[in-house]
């Protein structure tokens, strides 16, 4: 992408991000958390791609818990949240930016359910409300616990479909602004007539 979209996209995203964590703004566990993280991953170089997801994050929840919570600035379950978020930062890496757009579709909603399932699995780990048995194991993921709403299941609904959502329109952003870009123009063009040049000429 050019160099005015390459310095502003990741704090658009930071921007948008922080916006979605206005409490009471979104519905449960409907985030941008998941798609900013895999987009971080797929579209930020070097070291970007793990400070502004994760840095957003820790401002952000460090804000809330001060200013909305009024608990304790941080937690052991906040470094839990982070280590997942940075499998999603590296699941991003893995498909790149130069993936289709519907397989980086794709990558953020299975990010979203990584995070659902390693969360929930967690809770059901740490919380004694659950037994630590297989049937257990499935209320965690799918009813939860019983004097708690919504249930699990309803906000693994939500997640998915924020993580489609804002993978998307992530994506989407990145995609669009490298497309505008000389520079991505001129390497997609030298990798096509790579692929289209014979073998006898690349040999």
């Amino acid at each position: 992408m050019d160099e005015k979209w390459s310095r502003r996209l990741p704090w658009v995203f930071v921007a948008l991000f922080a916006v979605s964590r206005i409490p009471g703004l979104l519905p449960p566990d409907f985030s941008a958390a998941y798609a900013f993280a895999f987009c971080a991953g797929a579209f930020f170089t070097g070291a970007a791609a793990w400070r502004l997801p994760l840095g957003a994050m820790a401002v952000t929840d460090v804000a809330l818990n001060v200013f909305y919570y009024h608990i304790a600035p941080f937690g052991i379950y906040l470094a839990l949240n982070y280590a997942v978020y940075g499998l999603l930062i590296a699941l991003g890496k893995w498909f790149g930016r130069r993936a289709p757009f519907l397989k980086l579709l794709l990558g953020g909603l299975l990010g979203a359910a990584l995070f659902y399932l390693v969360t929930n699995t967690l809770a059901w780990l740490q919380d004694p409300a659950y037994a630590k048995t297989v049937a257990g194991w499935i209320q965690a993921l799918t009813r939860g616990r019983l004097d708690v709403h919504p249930t699990t299941w309803q906000l693994f609904r939500n997640t998915i479909l924020s993580g489609g959502l804002f993978t998307a329109l992530f994506a989407g952003a990145a995609k669009l602004a490298a497309a505008e870009s000389p520079a991505e123009k001129e390497a997609a063009g030298r990798e096509t007539a790579e692929e289209e040049a014979p073998v006898e000429a690349k040999a």
